[in-house]
């Protein structure tokens, strides 16, 4: 049985009628999927036309560093139950997945010896002894509905209708819906044939676009209960993945030009305009109801803006094939956005799935007319885990008993009669780049716990007054600052009893990291190394593509001559490609510089001539792997005027 709080601790009683019964404000908490910190003109964006974005910024408190986890499903279950992702378990986009076995470990039985730490996994469902927002709400008389995505657990006890939620409609707990377009019921892999209306999604007439119904949904709902107080929850599946768009939207956008020449995504901006128009829609529907004055509105974001998809070069999207099912997407997608990524969160650094500011700083805005002062901005430090004790204190209604809340309120800040008082805020992320961060006033660090290919410092400091965009690591120049800091990570984890990860007994460094033994910074990816008989043995993975060896440590802005000395009995092409400090992610083309290794026994002595101009960030030698293994004694990047070494790994 979930726990439930008390009616006698949620209700008080005037003349035998609950006190909310009328006269409590409603809540409506509006929340984009993917939408970057600068993905409205209310933010900056000179690209996007958010018109009622900009509008509600003009009657709320916009925050300037509000922040999510960087994946969506650990930011939802933060909001609904007020707590770290690093205590209630959801650590990656997985509710789409099917639970674990009830007592199993969350951490796998044996990792690859190539993994020098075995990392636990996330749990795939939110914990049914969680008490979540909407059951507070509900069992104080609020009528509690939730419309949109879900992806908090596959299973029926961990969807909406059994956390609190009296009225729900959405498609299954997937990431995105499985179109954007009716017909809904689109059928997903390992899902019965034939299935429709997954969750209680009900089709609408052809063509219908879903950022559209679920605001009609939604507005049914505030009609419904527009006598009584209710909590209505709407998480848009806008602006995630598979980017239906309406394309005169989008073949407009195609024609504009970002005065900043930062975003340039006519589907990314097609689709947050129809947010934006179901954003309007809410708001006019309140006014019209005459329930705007009473009504506490918050409008978020479940991480950063997604600056990775759909930037497959040439020569991935070649092995695809043809007739791959990701072709037609692939061919959309380039037909308006070309190699571009859906949005760019310029000046923050990366963006979703990373734990730089443009993965986790997100949008902000909290409307209550009467009790915020309109049209104002404010920098406090504020999360996911905040917006469940901010709403209960607004609606004078208590924390439960029996459930521990990481957040805290913000509500003196939004009637400006205080301060939160926080020491710092954390970040827990433990995938994909394993990291945790913490922000203390304008200190962030963020601590890995293994070096990356890409990212090999395993403390990077920043300063976000003077280095919004993460440019200056100073971990080496002040180590006391890194020493504080570190310990109000140790304190975290041990206060939310985060699952750290396990060194793998299995780990053979000589497998992962030959090079690093030698020199650290050439890290293998999509193949295995190992050093032996003087050079560099290099096989490339089962059932991988791609392979290459990298390097974050080649940090030049000048042309360099690469010297390769290397052999392989089968041969091939190979390919140099670098990206730019400048460059959130590897262009689509250009910045790359092909050679052949002839097949023999000989070793072979290449010079690859690579024309930089501006300064490097990471730099990828691919080898022709695909027929065989590659031998390498020595790999020397010289600068093309001089001569000398910039970066030499030596195997002999």
């Amino acid at each position: 049985m979930k726990l439930t709080w008390t009616a006698v601790t949620a209700l008080l009683f005037v003349g035998g009628v609950p006190a909310a019964a009328k006269d409590q404000p409603n809540v409506v908490l509006f929340v984009v999927d993917d939408m970057g910190w600068m993905d409205s003109s209310a933010y900056g964006s000179q690209y996007y036309e958010t018109p009622n974005m900009e509008r509600l910024a003009t009657q709320s408190m916009r925050f300037t560093d509000a922040y999510a986890v960087p994946l969506c499903s650990p930011t939802r279950c933060s909001i609904l139950s007020g707590q770290h992702s690093a205590r209630h378990g959801i650590t990656s986009a997985s509710g789409h997945q099917p639970p674990a076995a009830p007592n199993a470990s969350p951490y796998p039985e044996k990792a690859s010896p190539a993994a020098q730490f075995i990392f636990a996994n996330s749990k795939n469902f939110i914990d049914p002894a969680i008490v979540t927002l909407a059951e507070v709400l509900r069992d104080a008389d609020y009528r509690t509905g939730h419309f949109g995505k879900w992806h908090l657990g596959l299973m029926p006890a961990n969807r909406p209708d059994q956390n609190g939620f009296e009225t729900t409609w959405g498609c299954a707990p997937d990431p995105g819906p499985p179109s954007y377009f009716s017909p809904y019921g689109v059928v997903t892999e390992g899902r019965p044939t034939g299935q429709h209306h997954v969750g209680n999604i009900t089709d609408g007439p052809d063509g219908e676009y879903i950022t559209d119904r679920l605001t009609d949904e939604a507005l049914k709902f505030i009609e419904v209960h527009r006598d009584e107080p209710f909590f209505l929850n709407l998480w848009q599946y806008g602006v995630h993945g598979p980017w239906g768009h309406k394309e005169e939207y989008t073949a407009a956008f195609a024609k504009k030009t970002d005065p900043r020449g930062e975003q340039r995504n006519p589907i990314m901006a097609s689709m947050l305009k129809s947010v934006d128009e179901s954003l309007g829609r809410v708001m006019a529907k309140l006014d019209e109801l005459g329930l705007t004055e009473n009504t506490l509105f918050v409008f978020y974001s479940d991480n950063g803006g997604n600056v990775h998809s759909n930037r497959e070069d040439d020569r991935k999207i070649a092995n695809l094939g043809v007739n791959h099912p990701k072709m037609a997407a692939i061919r959309e997608w380039r037909k308006w956005a070309g190699g571009e990524g859906p949005t760019n969160n310029a000046p923050l650094r990366e963006g979703k799935a990373r734990i730089y500011e443009g993965g986790q700083r997100v949008p902000l805005m909290v409307r209550w007319p009467g009790k915020i002062k309109p049209g104002t901005t404010d920098n406090t430090v504020v999360g996911a885990i905040d917006l469940y004790p901010t709403v209960l204190d607004a609606l004078n209604v208590e924390l439960p008993a029996n459930h521990i809340v990481d957040g805290l309120s913000f509500l003196p800040v939004l009637e400006r009669t205080g301060r939160l008082n926080r020491e710092a805020y954390f970040t827990w992320f433990p995938h994909i780049i394993p990291a945790v961060s913490v922000r203390k006033g304008e200190w962030k660090l963020i601590r890995r716990f293994e070096p990356h290919r890409d990212y090999p410092e395993v403390r990077e400091l920043y300063n976000l007054t003077k280095d919004i965009s993460e440019t200056n690591n100073l971990a080496e120049t002040m180590p006391d600052r890194v020493k504080a800091l570190d310990a109000l990570i140790d304190e975290f984890i041990a206060d939310t009893g985060a699952l750290v990860p396990k060194p793998n007994p299995a780990y053979r460094p000589q497998v992962a990291m030959a090079a690093r033994s030698h020199d650290a910074g050439l890290v293998p990816k999509m193949c295995s190394v190992e050093v032996k008989n003087g050079a560099l043995v290099v096989t490339m993975e089962p059932g991988k593509r791609n392979p290459f060896l990298g390097t974050a440590q080649i940090k030049t802005g000048i042309p360099l001559t690469l010297h390769l000395r290397a052999r392989s009995q089968t041969g091939g092409a190979g390919m140099v490609q670098w990206k730019l400090a400048a460059q959130e992610n590897f262009p689509a083309q250009g910045q790359t510089v092909e050679f052949d290794l002839p097949a023999g026994s000989e070793w072979q002595e290449l010079r690859i001539d690579l024309p930089i101009e501006k300064t490097t960030q990471i730099v990828r030698l691919y080898l022709p792997l695909e027929k065989g293994p590659v031998e390498i004694q020595s790999i020397d990047y010289l600068d093309a005027n001089t001569k000398k070494s910039v970066k030499r790994w030596e195997f002999q």
